[in-house]
């Protein structure tokens, strides 16, 4: 059968098997990435949103939470840990350990910490204190700077526990389902 309208990363996936504990990443950039992939929110596909201008690279693979809406009018986003990089369009289920609040221009721009659910070395990390402070110092370094060269601040306000990202999650499952009560009513 062919549906009425094309499929939609953000209103067509599910959120997770067992949000907020367990979440479907789709993934936007691949990790150690310059180029700064985004989808395209009436179109439902990827765009290449520009090149950074700084020397910097993504920390992780980088993306969003499916039918999540943020304070910035955008699906939640998430950065994924993991032992490999996978690829722009990539669903990754992931167990939430934290979250990174960040004020971009102004705005709450929260960024959630993930690990796969599927990747033996992230097994053993279940809540923030499991990561390496080396990996929560070099997330926070980058979204610091990423945008200086742009002329554009970003302000961190530091990390957050696993019981804080699975809140901000439900929170934004919530307003998702507000402002968007058709595709609620479709998924």
């Amino acid at each position: 059968m062919i549906s009425p309208r094309p499929f939609h990363p953000w209103h067509d996936i599910p959120a997770g098997a067992e949000p907020p504990a367990i979440v479907t990443a789709v993934i936007e950039i691949p990790a150690h990435g310059r180029n700064k992939y985004e989808l395209d929110k009436e179109l439902g596909v990827f765009r290449l949103d520009r090149v950074l201008h700084s020397a910097v690279h993504y920390p992780g693979d980088y993306g969003f939470i499916p039918r999540t809406l943020g304070d910035d009018g955008d699906p939640l986003d998430i950065i994924v840990l993991m032992s490999e990089p996978v690829f722009t369009g990539c669903l990754v289920d992931v167990r939430p350990v934290g979250v990174f609040e960040l004020i971009d221009r102004g705005e709450n721009d929260e960024k959630i910490i993930a690990v796969p659910t599927k990747d033996p070395f992230a097994g053993s990390i279940v809540d923030l204190q499991d990561i390496r402070p080396h990996a929560l110092r070099e997330i926070e370094h980058f979204f610091q700077v990423y945008k200086d060269l742009e002329g554009t601040r970003t302000e961190s306000r530091g990390f957050r526990d696993r019981q804080a990202a699975e809140a901000l999650i439900g929170q934004a499952m919530r307003s998702y389902e507000a402002a968007f009560p058709a595709a609620d009513a479709a998924g």
